[in-house]
């Protein structure tokens, strides 16, 4: 699913219709707080995200919109968490690209992205960027891939741990690349940049919602985003394809699931109002100063783009033989 040149006029006839569809039982909802779980540390991509999208929600509703943060398991501790919450919309999980890492990542799962979680709708994308400590002697993609030649197993690369987005778009640049940078997991992308910047670690391929702040101080050397093209909140910052792979693509989306069994009015309801918010010029404004852009969709569509990106991930995952225990 790409992002149409005018979403606006996508989104608001999408909302119009789901609107149209729903019952007045749903019209009414939500009647109590209703909480946004993320899998995530706070000061995170998701998090940021999470924030701007609830403020919205809760001017909205006139109720409040919780985010609620369950770090640990590559998002799966938050995901498990709204899966067997009850299903009635009060509870809704902004995930991302590690749900679709995860089924074959892990060799057991205690719930089923698919069969336990109900999709809303996609709510934004986001490119990666390759963040470098100022002490590196590398200013960009080739002068990078040179030095990990060089020295083998030797750079440190953090990701917010295994199978989370920042961690597989990193392993398809290492495969892509023919380069072995050292991970390092961490729980959030708060910490991660925290060592990026004290030295701990040197390489980050980081959300650009949660580091752009950084970025413009100049704490972190930026040398290339993962977008296919440049990133309108760093447009100084070149692509990994126009800085030496020509062919690589990846970025960090998220969406909103609740738990399997949600009725179907609710879930309509749900994704209409989120993609009104999306369409906001404030929210537009916030999430493009965040590094971020809307992305919105039908419940159907964004279920349609989990099962590709389901597959594209899996691919990856079993290339370069990661397997873990949940």
């Amino acid at each position: 699913m790409k992002i149409d040149k005018n979403i606006q006029a996508v989104t608001l006839a999408l909302a119009a219709l789901v609107v149209g569809a729903a019952p007045a039982a749903a019209q009414n909802f939500p009647q109590k707080p209703v909480r946004t779980v993320i899998g995530y540390t706070p000061g995170g991509t998701t998090d940021v995200v999470a924030r701007i999208i609830g403020q919205k929600l809760t001017e909205l509703w006139g109720q409040p919109v919780i985010v609620d943060s369950r770090p640990g398991a590559a998002g799966n501790i938050g995901a498990e968490n709204v899966a067997k919450s009850p299903a009635d919309g009060y509870s809704m999980l902004l995930g991302q690209n590690a749900l679709a890492v995860s089924p074959a990542m892990y060799t057991k799962m205690a719930y089923d992205v698919q069969r336990d979680l109900a999709t809303v709708t996609s709510a934004s994308i986001t490119p990666h960027v390759i963040l470098l400590h100022p002490s590196l002697p590398a200013r960009n993609v080739k002068e990078l891939i040179a030095l990990a030649k060089k020295k083998p197993n030797e750079l440190l690369m953090a990701s917010t741990g295994h199978g989370n987005s920042d961690h597989m778009v990193a392993e398809l640049f290492n495969t892509m690349a023919g380069i072995k940078m050292v991970h390092i997991p961490y729980k959030g992308g708060a910490l991660a940049l925290k060592d990026l910047v004290g030295g701990q670690v040197v390489v980050y391929f980081a959300g650009l919602a949660s580091s752009v702040q950084m970025i413009k101080a100049g704490r972190v050397n930026a040398i290339a985003v993962t977008s296919k093209t440049r990133a309108k909140a760093v447009p100084e910052v070149p692509t990994v394809a126009e800085s030496g792979l020509p062919a690589y693509e990846a970025v960090l989306w998220q969406g909103y699931f609740v738990p399997a069994g949600t009725p179907r009015d609710v879930i309509n309801k749900l994704s209409a109002d989120i993609n009104r918010v999306l369409v906001m010029p404030d929210t537009i404004e916030k999430l493009a100063s965040a590094g971020t852009d809307p992305f919105p969709g039908s419940p159907d569509q964004f279920a349609a783009f989990l099962k590709v990106e389901i597959e594209k991930w899996g691919k990856v995952v079993k290339s370069i033989g990661l397997k873990l225990d949940n």
